[in-house]
């Protein structure tokens, strides 16, 4: 992932797998019915801007493309990357990989690195 700064805002360089790892974690946490309460401590934002960002991820993208992000945006990626891991926690704290991969179609691992890679990227520019 490659990620530039123009002004207050960022650039970044994303894979058609990055946007559809973005794009899933954000619509699963806005469509699973989380509340007005809810969805702003899992994302850092509102419904109403969290809907902004899933219709501009939207799509079947087949090149890697740029997206012009706010820092806001960005946080908002990275909280819904590490969040929706967490809605697929059993009793007993054990992880769900299978019900995970069969809703998101990634592995946690997947968006386990793609938070990392979104956080040391925007660091770096």
């Amino acid at each position: 992932m490659r990620i530039t700064r123009d002004g207050d805002a960022f650039i970044a360089r994303l894979t058609p797998r990055q946007v559809s790892a973005m794009y899933e974690a954000l619509s699963y946490l806005r469509d699973r019915g989380s509340s007005d309460t809810e969805l702003p401590l899992l994302v850092g934002a509102d419904r109403e801007a969290v809907d902004a960002l899933v219709e501009r991820l939207i799509g079947r993208h087949t090149e890697s493309r740029d997206f012009r992000l706010t820092r806001e945006e960005i946080h908002m990626v990275h909280s819904a990357l590490t969040a929706a891991p967490t809605m697929f926690i059993e009793r007993g704290g054990l992880f769900a990989q299978e019900p995970f991969h069969i809703r998101l179609g990634f592995y946690r691992e997947n968006f386990d690195a793609l938070a990392y890679a979104v956080v040391r990227a925007a660091a770096e520019a």
